[in-house]
């Protein structure tokens, strides 16, 4: 039986290659995006004012998290062309937005002036891995669909997925804000810890020391209130 679908003039280095060449780039920018958001922020928001850069920014857990969840996608596209000789509608269509995706990291180190995350390998691997392989596959015959359609399916695919997994990272990566106390300086209150508004009502907190009444000829002392230790005798 021949491989990858009974098309043999297909070799797994088209398909499989996919996944091999993803995880090359995204090494890349595993190693340094976090690290690059933080330090350019300041240079990025004084050349490009309008944008919300600190909602762009990410944490290496962030990061870490949405490369997973892009690999799975990848790994998915792969098995399926592999599966089937390159036919896969799937395998194309990440094929042509991961080549797409190697030319916006030119275009976003054109407009940073400098580095930007993925810019070393995208012009290395990322670009040509995909024009060697959808070369490979017009070669063999394999059915692509039409070239201009799936070119418009990869580059409509390519943001949807990027926000997927980066909305899906920040759900899962989030951090939780602590319980406030009401008063303890955004601690939680100990036990005992009077933390409402009203005063606590005579006898719940045990006597109360303090001064004349309101009005006397001497100024009021602070009020302390103590809780009631309760002993077995």
């Amino acid at each position: 039986m021949a491989e990858n679908g009974g098309n043999p003039a297909v070799p797994a280095a088209v398909t499989w290659g996919l996944l091999a060449a993803w995880a090359v780039h995204d090494a890349e920018e595993l190693a340094t995006m976090a690290g690059w958001l933080r330090s350019a922020r300041p240079g990025l928001e004084e050349r490009f004012p309008g944008v919300p850069w600190e909602r762009l920014e990410m944490s290496q857990a962030h990061v870490t998290v949405a490369i997973g969840l892009m690999g799975g996608i990848v790994a998915g596209a792969a098995a399926r062309g592999a599966a089937t000789g390159g036919r896969s509608p799937l395998f194309q269509t990440v094929l042509i937005g991961f080549g797409a995706h190697g030319a916006v990291h030119l275009a976003q180190s054109a407009l940073a002036r400098g580095y930007t995350p993925g810019v070393v390998t995208a012009p290395v691997v990322v670009i040509p891995y995909a024009v060697w392989a959808w070369r490979r596959l017009r070669a063999a015959g394999v059915p692509t669909g039409g070239t201009g359609r799936v070119g418009a399916a990869g580059l409509a695919a390519l943001p949807l997925a990027l926000g997927a997994v980066h909305g899906l990272a920040h759900l899962l990566t989030r951090t939780r804000r602590p319980d406030a106390g009401v008063h303890t300086g955004g601690r939680r209150p100990e036990a005992g810890e009077h933390t409402s508004d009203r005063a606590p009502e005579a006898g719940a907190h045990g006597p109360v020391e303090g001064g004349p009444v309101e009005g006397g000829p001497f100024r009021r002392r602070p009020v302390r209130w103590r809780p009631l230790r309760w002993r077995l005798l």
